[in-house]
C-alpha cells in the first residue's frame, strides 16, 4: 500500500501508477494506495518488476508529491520439476569392463531458483536397469555394477533415471529420462572350426588356380575382432594347393598351385590354422586365439588329352632344302594310364600358303613347298596333338621354323643412277658413285665386287672395297653431236657360296657444263642454236611470240563484233519478203523465196547454179570461195561476197535486194530498185534518201559519197 502524508482522507488525492507490468499485472486503487496482482505471479518468468507512483490533486491532476520508485521481488516457490533435455540417450560401453567403469553422464535441470531454498537442488537415482548400473547421485554419471558383462549373452540394457528436487526429500518434485546401453564388442572368443576333419575332391585337369573349396572358422565376436587369416602349416601338400582368405566371408579358399596328376597321386592331406587377426592382449588368458583343422583332398580321374615333350619347339632349316625334307619331330603322349594313340595334325590357320605338312604318326613335320628366306624369315606354326580314341580332348603347341639364308641372290644396283659426263670432262675424272644391295643375309656381312663386264675406251670402274665404286672418264672431252648417250655395263657380284654376280647397266648422258662442272643441257637440239644464246634470252623470245599471238587474236575478236553494214542484193526482181526467226517461212510453195539457209551454208550451193535476178548475155564460171564456218555471221558471210564480187571484172554490180528480219511500215518511196550499177556511166543524185528518215541514213551515207570516193580513186 501506498500512502502519501497530504491524504487527508477526502478523496482529494488519487494515487497513479508506472512501470514494468503496471495497469496490466499490477494496478493501484486510486483512492487509498492499494496495489494488487491481476493475476498469478512466475518467478521464472520475471524476478523483479520496478513500478514507479505518485499521489496528485484529483482536480488540478498536480502532483502533490515527487514521484517515488520501488522494486517488487518475486520470492521462489519449488513450483517447477527437474527435467532432462533428451528424453531418450544412448550410450555405449566395452563387453567385460571392471565394475565402475563410466557409461554416460546425464544432468536435468531445475528452474526455481537455486539460491532460495533445496527447490532446484536435485538428487540423481535409478528406476531400472539394477544391478547392472549405477548412478552417481550428485553427478548423474551412469557406471556399470557387475563385472565381466558379455556381449555374446546380452548385447543391450534399457536404464531409468530419475531427477528430484528438494535433495531428493519427500514433497520434491521429479522427472526421468531413458538411457539405452550398448555392449560393444571386444576380442574375448577365438576362432573355431566346426569341424575337425574335412573332404574335398577335384578333378586333376583342373587348372592351376582353380578353387577346390572352402574352409570357415566361427568366431562369437564382430567386426575386426571376427576377422580370421588362414594358412596351410603342414600336410602332404603344402606345395600343391594354396589357401586365401575372403574378406567379406571370413572363408579360406583352397585352390590348386601346381597342376594335378592322378596317376602320380591320389590324395593330399593338409593342416589348416584360423588365427584371429586383431587380439586384444587383455584377454590372452581367454586364448589362444587360433584352430586348427584337417583336410583331406582326393584327386578323382578324368581322360587327360595328351601332353607334349615340351612346351614349345624350334626348328631351324636351311632355304634350299629339297621338297619332302623332315625340319623335325615333335612329341606327345597320352598321360592317362590307358595310354591311348596319339594323332598330329597342323592347324592350317598358322600355315595358310600349306608349305609345311606334318606326319599324323609319329609327328615329323616336313616341307611340301618351296622356302625362301627372302619372303619370309619364320613361320610360326601351331600342331595339335588328339587322342585317336577322343579326337575331341586335344592339345596344342608352338612350332617355330627359322630358315636360314642362302646365297642365292645376286646383288643389284641400290638405287637408279641418272649419271652424266661433262663435254669438257678429262680423263680420270669422277662422274658418278655406285653401290650395291643384296637380299640375302651372309653371317660374314655382305661384300661386293664391282667391274666392266668388258673393256671400256671411254669409262672404267674403281672399286673402293667398301661396297662401292667409282665411274671414272678415261678419256678428254665428250661431244653430244657425235653421242649423247653411253651404256655402260658394269659387273656386281659377292663373296658368299655360291658366288652370285648380276649385270646392271649404267645410262651416261653427254651434257654441257659450267667451268665447275654444273650440268646445263643435256639436248642435243641446243646445239642448234646460235653460240651464245642464253637461256633467258630463249625465255623473252618466247614470251614475245606468245604477246603477239594474245594481240592477233583480241584484234580478231574485236573485227568479229564490229557492226556490219547491210547491203542490197537485188536490183529488178523485187520481192517484198518477211523473214521470221524461229519458224519455218514459206514453206513448200514458196519457191520463189531467198533461202537464208543458203547463207548460213554456202556449201550446198550448186556448182552451176546461176543468179535469178538478172539475164546474163554470157555464161561463166562461176568462182569457187570457201567455205565459212558453220558459226559464221550473215552479216559477215554477206559483206565478204559482196567484197568478192566488187573487187571481181567478171561480175557486174547488178541491182540487190536486201532483205531485212522484218517488213516495216509501207514505204513512201515505194520500191528500191534501178539504184545506180556498175554499167552505168550518169550520175545520179541520191541525196533524197536522207529525207526519207533514220532508217535510210545508212543507204544515204554509202551512195551519197560515192563521187568522192571516186575522186580519191
Amino acid at each position: 500500500q501506498l500512502h502519501s502524508d497530504q491524504d487527508k482522507g477526502d478523496g482529494s488525492l488519487k494515487y497513479i501508477l508506472s512501470g514494468d507490468g503496471a495497469g496490466t499485472l499490477f494496478i493501484i486503487d486510486e483512492k487509498t494506495g492499494d496495489i494488487h496482482a491481476t493475476r498469478r505471479i512466475d518467478r521464472e518468468e520475471k524476478a523483479f518488476y520496478t513500478l514507479r507512483a505518485q499521489a496528485i490533486n484529483r482536480r488540478t491532476l498536480r502532483p502533490v508529491e515527487p514521484e517515488s520508485e520501488f522494486v517488487i521481488k518475486i520470492h521462489d516457490i519449488n513450483d517447477n520439476e527437474p527435467t532432462f533435455p533428451e528424453e531418450v540417450y544412448t550410450a555405449s560401453v566395452p563387453e567385460m569392463s571392471v565394475v565402475g567403469t563410466s557409461v554416460v553422464q546425464v544432468t536435468a535441470t531445475d528452474a526455481d531458483d537455486p539460491s532460495y531454498g533445496n527447490s532446484a537442488r536435485i538428487i540423481y537415482s535409478i528406476l531400472q536397469g539394477q544391478p547392472y548400473f549405477s548412478v552417481e547421485p550428485e553427478t548423474g554419471i551412469i557406471r556399470t555394477a557387475l563385472p565381466n558383462m558379455n556381449r555374446e549373452n546380452r548385447e543391450q540394457y534399457q536404464v531409468v533415471i530419475q531427477a528430484k528436487d528438494m535433495g531428493g526429500q519427500m514433497g520434491g518434485l521429479s522427472g526421468t529420462t531413458t538411457v539405452n546401453i550398448t555392449l560393444t564388442d571386444v576380442n574375448d572368443n577365438p576362432p573355431r572350426f566346426p569341424q575337425s576333419t574335412i573332404h574335398l575332391r577335384i578333378p586333376e585337369s583342373s587348372p592351376v588356380g582353380t578353387a577346390i573349396g572352402s574352409v570357415k572358422a566361427t568366431d562369437a565376436d564382430t567386426g575386426k575382432n571376427a576377422e580370421v587369416e588362414y594358412r596351410i602349416i603342414d600336410g602332404d601338400g603344402t606345395d600343391m594347393f594354396d589357401i586365401v582368405t575372403q574378406k567379406d566371408t571370413q572363408e579360406g579358399i583352397i585352390t590348386v598351385r601346381k597342376p594335378l596328376d592322378y596317376e602320380t597321386r591320389r590324395l593330399y592331406t593338409l593342416k589348416v590354422e584360423a588365427e584371429n587377426t586383431h587380439v586384444d592382449p587383455r584377454f590372452y588368458y581367454l586364448g589362444p586365439f587360433k584352430d586348427t583343422t584337417i583336410v583331406k583332398i582326393s584327386v578323382e580321374d578324368v581322360d587327360e588329352p595328351p601332353v607334349f615333350s615340351r612346351s614349345s619347339y624350334l626348328f631351324e632349316v636351311h632355304e634350299d632344302i629339297e621338297l619332302g625334307t623332315i625340319i623335325g619331330t615333335v612329341m606327345a603322349r597320352d598321360p592317362d594310364s590307358a595310354s591311348s594313340p596319339i594323332r598330329f595334325s597342323l592347324d592350317r590357320h598358322t600355315d595358310l600358303d600349306r608349305i609345311f605338312n606334318i606326319h599324323s604318326g609319329n609327328g615329323s613335320i616336313y616341307t611340301s613347298k618351296p622356302l625362301d628366306r627372302e619372303i619370309s624369315q619364320w613361320h610360326n606354326l601351331s600342331v595339335i596333338a588328339a587322342e585317336i580314341n577322343n579326337p575331341k580332348d586335344t592339345t596344342r603347341v608352338p612350332v617355330y621354323v627359322r630358315i636360314l639364308d642362302v646365297n642365292d641372290n645376286a646383288p643389284q644396283f641400290a638405287v637408279f643412277y641418272d649419271t652424266f659426263v661433262c663435254e669438257n670432262a678429262r680423263a680420270g675424272q669422277l662422274i658418278q658413285t655406285i653401290s650395291a644391295v643384296d637380299k640375302d643375309d651372309p653371317l660374314g656381312g655382305q661384300k661386293f665386287f664391282f667391274s666392266l663386264a668388258a673393256v671400256n675406251p671411254n669409262f672404267t670402274v674403281q672399286d673402293n672395297e667398301d661396297n662401292t665404286a667409282r665411274i671414272l672418264t678415261r678419256r678428254n672431252g665428250f661431244s653430244r653431236h657425235e653421242i649423247s648417250t653411253y651404256l655402260l655395263p658394269v659387273v656386281i657380284s659377292d663373296n658368299d657360296y655360291p658366288i652370285q654376280s648380276s649385270t646392271g647397266t649404267l645410262t651416261i648422258r653427254v651434257c654441257a657444263c659450267d667451268s665447275r662442272g654444273n650440268m646445263q643441257s643435256c639436248n642435243a637440239e641446243a646445239l642448234l642454236l646460235p653460240a651464245g644464246l642464253s637461256t633467258g634470252a630463249l625465255v623473252a623470245i618466247l614470251l614475245c611470240i606468245i604477246i603477239l599471238l594474245v594481240i592477233v587474236v583480241l584484234f580478231a575478236a574485236l573485227k568479229r563484233q564490229r557492226k556490219k553494214e547491210p547491203l542490197i542484193l537485188s536490183k529488178e526482181d523485187i520481192r517484198d519478203n518477211i523473214v521470221s526467226y524461229n519458224d519455218e517461212g514459206g514453206g513448200e510453195e514458196d519457191t520463189q523465196a531467198f533461202d537464208i539457209g543458203t547463207l548460213r551454208n554456202p556449201a550446198a550451193i550448186e556448182d552451176k547454179k546461176l543468179r535469178r535476178d538478172i539475164i546474163p548475155e554470157t555464161l561463166f564460171v562461176p568462182r569457187r570461195t570457201p567455205s565459212a564456218p558453220d558459226n559464221t555471221d550473215v552479216r559477215d558471210f554477206i559483206n565478204q561476197r559482196l567484197k568478192e564480187h566488187d573487187t571481181d571484172p567478171s561480175a557486174p554490180p547488178y541491182d540487190s535486194l536486201a532483205t531485212y528480219a522484218y517488213e516495216g511500215n509501207d514505204s513512201i518511196a515505194e520500191s528500191l530498185s534501178s539504184l545506180e550499177s556498175g554499167t552505168t556511166e550518169g550520175d545520179q543524185n541520191y541525196d533524197y534518201l536522207r529525207e526519207w528518215g533514220p532508217r535510210f541514213n545508212k543507204l544515204a551515207e554509202m551512195y551519197g559519197g560515192g563521187e568522192s570516193d571516186k575522186d580519191t580513186s
